[in-house]
């Protein structure tokens, strides 16, 4: 059997005018902006919490944690990495403590921002910080959403463990095959 091998996916540029984008205060932080990864014509949009690592400390390109799970358990499930777009709540990595429901709420245009430019056929959210500001509801829970479609804004959207609880509690790494099971079915079944 031949071992699946993740790989970097291409970043999507950071429109213009938000490339300095100040609004939140994580620009203090010293992160940059990441807008987006993947295929941004995916019909598939994943939700994260927030950028992970992207480079090592000497500059070099890596692969997270979160990203090499994601893309493992998603080409078991069926999934081909080009059907996929990865996007997030925060579009800058916090290093620092920060004021999470403000920061959220401001950045959450970002996003929206983005669904109405990409118009994705599913969602799925990763975690519980993507899916209580996407669903708007500070009480969501992934143990709850998970396994089922929910109209979200309009948009046909699951929710699944962050990749990293799977890497730090691999009793879940069957879930999160099921709910990306789930999303590759309702994407081939769509035809698109």
């Amino acid at each position: 059997m031949t071992r699946f091998c993740p790989k970097i996916l291409k970043e999507e540029s950071t429109p213009d005018h938000l490339i300095n984008c100040q609004e939140c205060g994580l620009y203090k932080q010293g992160t940059r902006m990441v807008w987006g990864e993947g295929n941004p014509e995916a019909r598939i949009m994943i939700i994260l919490d927030n950028p992970g690592a992207r480079e090592n400390r000497e500059g070099e390109s890596v692969i997270c944690g979160t990203r090499q799970t994601l893309q493992e358990v998603a080409n078991e499930a069926g999934l081909n990495i080009d059907d996929l777009y990865v996007t997030f709540i925060l579009k800058r990595k916090p290093v620092h403590a920060y004021d999470k429901e403000l920061v959220r709420q401001i950045c959450m245009e970002h996003l929206e921002q983005q669904l109405k430019e990409k118009q994705p056929k599913l969602i799925l959210c990763l975690g519980n910080v993507a899916v209580q500001s996407f669903f708007q509801n500070p009480e969501a829970e992934v143990k709850s959403l998970r396994g089922s479609w929910h109209k979200v804004q309009g948009f046909e959207t699951t929710a699944a463990y962050h990749p990293l609880a799977i890497r730090r509690r691999p009793n879940l790494r069957a879930l999160f095959l099921e709910d990306l099971t789930l999303v590759a079915e309702r994407f081939h079944s769509l035809n698109l």
